[in-house]
């Protein structure tokens, strides 16, 4: 797949993993399922997909250098910094616009750097067969196949046949409430919404052309800038007066040629300490230890991550515990997702250093 360029957004800065992810150490920099980070199990997953000089690395100012050490064999140029973070959309622009200028042709895969994939080889699959439609002018998305009813994740429904398995979009559907939910699963007729994107450099730039002219007028002066210092300059006005926006609002539910590729190859955005539960392995009272210096009695479906003090928990159900350096979360498993609210409440205590 000599055109195939895979795209690596890891610009966020997520906080729903404190106390183990700080500013400085977002979730793409963790080890969460592996003993690599998820960034460098991403990294893995492309390999057989394209070579190192043709993957791309999308990432903010303060990660750079970390990006640079953990994925060496990436070329110094193919990690794009964005001067501030404003959405995916002009993070996909500005990949676009350097793929652009060495192929019109060449088709970006654009995904998150801080997800979970099970079936490595079946995910290739998926996006071989997302270039195929991406090559015929469509603009990809992939689609993954629900296991359950979940109101956490954006839906996809799907309309009629394509080639290389793929179908038509009818429609990006918002987080439904959990009766809808269970509407769309029942049905048979939707898809989640996965963030990972296949499309000719030629056709995402016109379609921001078409539905986000003022990031493109930015993108199409910085395919023609003269030299470094004018692309610097065009690429901070870029993101500095600029649109922040997703490519999923500012595009993908605009388009009119749209497909996607439904995938069953074991995804989880791993967007919780209870989604991070899900795919860990787990011992017969369905408890996750991870660091090993945990004891655990008379306890089920609990959550723990250790550092370097002995962790013990006894009579305890669906929780979370995770101990590092200067920080202890407990925390019930199906409100891990108010970890954000917590981080909030540590900075309005003025305890930055805990950040």
């Amino acid at each position: 797949m000599n055109r195939l360029y895979p795209v690596i957004l890891a610009g966020g800065s997520g906080t729903r993993f404190w106390p183990l992810s700080r500013e400085a150490l977002p979730k793409q920099f963790l080890a969460l399922v592996s003993k690599q980070p998820l960034l460098v199990d991403t990294f893995r997953r492309l390999q057989k997909l394209a070579s190192a000089r043709r993957i791309l690395i999308v990432c903010g100012k303060t990660h750079a250098a970390k990006v640079r050490r953990l994925l060496k064999a990436v070329p110094v140029q193919n990690v794009l910094i964005e001067p501030r973070a404003r959405d995916t959309a002009p993070a996909i622009g500005l990949a676009a616009v350097r793929v652009f200028k060495n192929d019109p042709n060449g088709i970006l895969a654009v995904m998150p750097s801080d997800h979970y994939v099970a079936d490595p080889e079946e995910f290739r699959d998926c996006v071989r067969r997302g270039a195929a439609l991406a090559e015929d002018g469509y603009l990809v998305t992939l689609g993954i196949r629900p296991t359950q009813p979940e109101t956490g994740f954006g839906y996809i429904r799907v309309g009629e046949s394509l080639p290389q398995g793929g179908r038509k979009v009818l429609a990006f559907v918002e987080k439904p409430t959990l009766e809808r939910a269970r509407s769309y699963f029942d049905s048979g007729k939707y898809l989640w919404n996965g963030g990972i994107f296949l499309f000719k450099a030629s056709a995402i730039l016109e379609a921001f052309r078409q539905h986000l002219p003022q990031l493109a007028r930015g993108l199409d002066a910085l395919v023609h800038a003269e030299n470094k210092r004018a692309y610097a300059k065009l690429v901070r006005h870029i993101f500095g007066e600029g649109p922040a926006i997703s490519i999923d609002y500012g595009v993908m539910e605009k388009a009119p040629n749209l497909a996607v590729v439904p995938g069953n190859f074991g995804w989880s955005d791993v967007g919780s300490f209870s989604a991070l539960w899900e795919v860990k392995p787990q011992d017969s009272q369905g408890n996750t230890v991870v660091g090993g210096k945990a004891v655990l009695v008379d306890c089920r479906n609990c959550l723990v991550i250790s550092g370097t003090r002995l962790v013990t928990l006894a009579a305890m159900s669906d929780c979370v515990v995770v101990d590092s350096k200067d920080a202890l979360l407990v925390i019930a498993r199906d409100k891990s997702q108010d970890v954000r609210r917590l981080v909030e409440s540590v900075r309005t205590h003025g305890w930055k250093n805990f950040l």
